[in-house]
């Protein structure tokens, strides 16, 4: 059962490698090729192919319910309702929108902005809106978030915003089919006036209704760096504890009774299983409780039949139900990181002699647990925490058996008896209070985090094996050869760059700049991108997962090249997080706080045989100016590249006259994002760049790049890639010069192809 499930998840595995679907006459050929292993008996293989067959119709269907390029940027009328709590952030509400009546067809499910909101926005609520919409499309670079991934496992066919005018329409505050949604928002304002004041608020709405948008950047720091986040949202090991707790009183109680007419176990198992399906409906019905409450269906259901299963074929068989249903769930790091974990669990507790008692069980749990996951979490997120044993040591108890608890009873009792309620969260917000305090502390002890650029898929292959090697029983022969298996995970990563040579990417951030240089030894950032919100800027969501997934762990020098928020926004992020050495800007006032160096003509500096210039600004301008940009030149071996921040004609002008010859770079960085103001003529026959990389964002509302800019491009014959059609760009000026989109080479079939 075990291997036939495995080839079956290794087909699906197989389609979410493919950069584009199979024509549908494919499936004609897998289906004959199935029927051959049937007449042939390789049941292995034919779950194989019904894997690949499964997976390939799933994810044709999902693409089908995307909006269409041509409906993009219109205004549509639709009908439809909230179908999750909204995220409330400055002058914006987000949510999830579904679709019941719509002027057009559009996709079922989208999610939408709603910027001044002038009524209250809840869950369940039915609206009729007008709305503007663009397919899924997102910053796409390396280390980073996958926005159209996340869309793409969410259902999600389009985002977009709410239009003022015509004005939106409440049509229904809630009906039947939104009651569980309308639900979950009462007990959310219920929560928030019980916990006015608490620092805990956000954490209790996270255990108790699945809700983490309230969470701050520092609090999720804190959980990655201590390896605790799995305990601070509802999860399978919440969900499974909680099941766990009442199986075991249930027994206890109902032996206790004396009432035997029905087994003990039967009915814990029953009861289990319907507080499981509960708590996963506090959650919204999330896919990570789906995928908990199925697992234990499935195993209760196991007890209820009184079947003597084996644990691994019971963890198969919900494996496989989670694959029919959903087979993009692969597609999640928490599937696997789930899945794995009661694995590993199995595999070092089941069928091994002399059974270890309740502590010393759960000290070994935790111990194969952070140990073996560390590969995952290393591929994932290129960090693991030294500390998470002892952090998880202490958070599981209070967490699992004390705070969740009480929080889920005290919700269950929130509206009947809200002073009971109220003393009980008391107590879960000084336990919590108590508990952050410990994590804290040990977040700051010295090496609490270990950072590494990503694994390779088949350093992954080598550990995996090496951890099974590692917890394998007593006196299994080479044991202790699975360290020497693991240590491809530390020992290949990012490519080696030669001296004298330069690696420059400019990242994807959206309409806004950031690129980052790399030497033998040093590390430059260029600009960090756009802030949104006091807690979201491309700083932390771009720059930083970039520098891990390379794992840079300094950056020498900071260039921000003037004042605008496109550019300097997301420099706080970037200091706050990474070491970073000297900061170089036009606006030094406006980075007080880092004590910066005012960027001007002559600073110039040599790295690992590549030089770096400033030619511009010309006198030091404090105020923030398109044409005060700091401009950079790198003069590498092989190639030279010119960073021209925002800079328009009129510095253009000035740089031509000053450096005449000089000027010359095989790489351009768009000045001014492509606008018309900027990229004259001149100038760009002054460069005389073969290609120009231009940082823009998906369907700006600045039409940037101009029309006539890029006439001008291809009238030099000059090589154009944009951040919009191609994510993060890479330069490579070693042997010769060679350029590399993201989405050429990483793309994958659900990621939106923007036509040139």
């Amino acid at each position: 059962m075990v291997v036939f499930v495995l080839c079956f998840l290794v087909g699906i595995l197989c389609v979410q490698q493919m950069t584009a679907l199979p024509e549908p006459i494919w499936a004609v050929a897998v289906v004959c090729a199935a029927a051959v292993t049937v007449w042939l008996r390789c049941w292995g293989g034919l779950f194989l192919l019904l894997g690949i067959l499964w997976a390939a119709v799933f994810a044709s269907l999902s693409l089908n319910h995307r909006l269409p390029e041509q409906l993009a940027g219109q205004d549509i009328q639709i009908q439809g309702y909230i179908a999750d709590l909204p995220e409330h952030e400055g002058n914006h509400v987000r949510f999830n929108f579904t679709v019941t009546g719509s002027t057009k067809q559009i996709p079922p499910k989208l999610r939408l902005t709603w910027y001044y909101p002038d009524k209250v926005v809840k869950a369940g609520q039915e609206w009729a809106v007008t709305v503007r919409l663009k397919p899924p499309h997102g910053t796409f670079n390396p280390g980073g978030f996958d926005y159209e991934r996340w869309l793409f496992l969410e259902g999600i066919g389009a985002s977009g915003y709410i239009r003022p005018k015509p004005e939106p329409r409440l049509v229904d505050s809630g009906s039947t089919k939104t009651s569980l949604l309308v639900w979950r928002q009462h007990i959310a304002e219920q929560l928030a006036r019980t916990l006015a004041n608490s620092e805990s608020l956000p954490l209790i709405k996270a255990l108790t209704i699945g809700d983490g948008n309230s969470l701050s950047p520092r609090q999720w720091e804190i959980f990655r760096q201590t390896g605790t986040t799995h305990l601070m949202v509802i999860s399978g090991s919440h969900i499974g504890l909680i099941a766990g707790l009442v199986y075991l009183l249930v027994v206890r109680f109902w032996a206790w009774t004396g009432i035997l007419v029905w087994s003990p176990q039967k009915v814990a198992a029953m009861t289990a299983m319907v507080v499981a399906i509960f708590y996963a409906g506090l959650t919204g019905f999330s896919v990570p409780a789906q995928r908990s409450a199925l697992m234990i269906a499935i195993a209760m259901t196991a007890i209820v039949q009184q079947r003597n299963t084996r644990p691994f074929n019971v963890l198969a068989v919900a494996l496989f139900a989670v694959l029919v249903i959903d087979p993009l769930v692969v597609l999640s790091a928490g599937f696997w990181l789930s899945f794995i974990a009661v694995s590993l669990i199995i595999y070092v507790i089941a069928g091994r002699l002399g059974k270890p008692g309740l502590i010393r069980g759960s000290i070994k749990i935790n111990w194969v647990t952070s140990i073996g996951l560390a590969p995952l979490l290393l591929f994932f997120f290129q960090q693991v925490s030294l500390i998470s044993p002892l952090a998880n040591l202490i958070a599981v108890p209070i967490i699992s058996l004390l705070v969740v608890p009480i929080a889920l009873f005290a919700t269950l009792i929130l509206f009947v008896a809200p002073i009971v309620a109220a003393k009980l969260f008391i107590v879960v917000d000084v336990t919590l209070q108590g508990l952050w305090w410990v994590l804290v502390k040990l977040a700051a002890l010295p090496l609490s985090t270990a950072a590494h650029s990503q694994p390779s898929g088949w350093a992954l292959v080598f550990a995996i094996p090496g951890i099974l090697l590692l917890f394998s029983p007593k006196g299994m022969p080479s044991r202790h050869l699975g360290w020497v298996m693991l240590f491809p995970l530390v020992f290949t990563g990012s490519s080696i760059i030669h001296p004298g040579a330069v690696k420059l990417t400019l990242l994807d951030v959206g309409q806004g700049l950031s690129a980052v240089v790399q030497t033998a030894n040093h590390v430059l950032v260029y600009d960090a991108g756009a802030k949104f919100s006091a807690t979201s800027d491309m700083g932390q969501s771009v720059v930083i997962p970039f520098l891990r997934y390379q794992g840079i762990d300094k950056v020498n020098t900071l260039i921000v090249s003037h004042g605008d928020n496109d550019h300097i926004g997301g420099v706080g992020s970037v200091v706050g997080h990474i070491d970073t050495g000297d900061i170089l800007t036009s606006v030094p006032l406006q980075l007080m706080e880092y004590s910066p160096i005012q960027c001007k003509v002559g600073q110039s500096w040599t790295w690992d045989q590549v030089t770096f210039s400033i030619l511009s600004p010309k006198v030091a301008n404090l105020l923030s100016d398109n044409n005060n940009s700091c401009v950079l030149q790198i003069q590498a071996q092989k190639g030279t590249a010119l960073l021209t921040g925002d800079i328009e004609a009129e510095a253009e002008s000035w740089l031509v006259e000053t450096y005449k010859d000089k000027l010359k770079a095989d790489v351009l960085i768009a000045p001014h994002h492509g606008s018309q103001t900027s990229s004259t003529s001149t100038f760009l026959k002054a460069v005389q760049p073969n290609t120009v990389l231009i940082p823009v964002g998906y369907r700006n509302q600045f039409g940037h790049p101009h029309q006539d800019v890029l006439r001008r491009y291809s009238d030099l014959h000059i090589r154009v890639f944009n951040n919009s059609e191609d994510g993060s760009i890479e330069v490579n000026m070693d042997n010769g010069i060679k350029v590399e989109a993201w989405r050429a080479t990483e793309a994958r079939y659900w990621n939106n192809v923007v036509s040139r």
